[in-house]
């Protein structure tokens, strides 16, 4: 089979200077800026990429891109959509969960590591929220109508039944 590449755009991604992304300035010497610091990771990852792979290939790339490491915020971002994810699965049946902010802190300290991103936050969440919460239900602690708080307790996330939300009040026709 020919394949043609003409309308196509691939994207490979790579973890070639992971090990230098997560690297900061050395002691003794002035804070750089966040864009200098990015600029200099940009640079050593770039030569890593030369050294991994021959020329020839790198002359058909048509552009590189080095991403910023994520920040704490982002980790909690990408959180906060895993989590809405989750929610309206439940909520086929009839069930909402809700994220205390100590949970949330647990889920970024063990599923967050400044090197590697939030390569394994999928695996944590999935783990430690999405399978106990499974066999719970599984089990009857919850039913439909539940909302169901996650909340961290330093080592483990507890889970626990709230009163359910009111029912949004519906407008009256004029």
């Amino acid at each position: 089979h020919v394949v043609d590449f003409k309308n196509t755009i691939l994207i490979m991604t790579s973890n070639l200077g992971t090990q230098l992304i997560g690297k900061r300035t050395q002691p003794g010497f002035l804070q750089e800026s966040q864009d200098e610091s990015y600029e200099r990771m940009k640079e050593r990852v770039l030569e890593e990429l030369k050294r991994a792979f021959r020329p020839e290939f790198l002359n058909r790339v048509d552009d590189i891109v080095v991403f910023h490491s994520l920040s704490v915020d982002h980790i909690k971002g990408i959180i906060g959509l895993m989590i809405n994810r989750i929610d309206k699965q439940l909520a086929e049946k009839g069930i909402q969960i809700l994220l205390t902010p100590r949970a949330e802190e647990l889920l970024v300290q063990k599923g967050y590591d400044a090197t590697y991103g939030a390569r394994q936050l999928r695996r944590t969440i999935q783990k430690q929220i999405e399978d106990p919460l499974a066999e719970a239900i599984v089990r009857g602690q919850f039913a439909e109508g539940m909302r169901i708080e996650v909340d961290g307790d330093g080592e483990s996330f507890v889970f626990r039944e709230r009163e359910p939300a009111e029912p949004p009040l519906e407008l009256a026709e004029h």
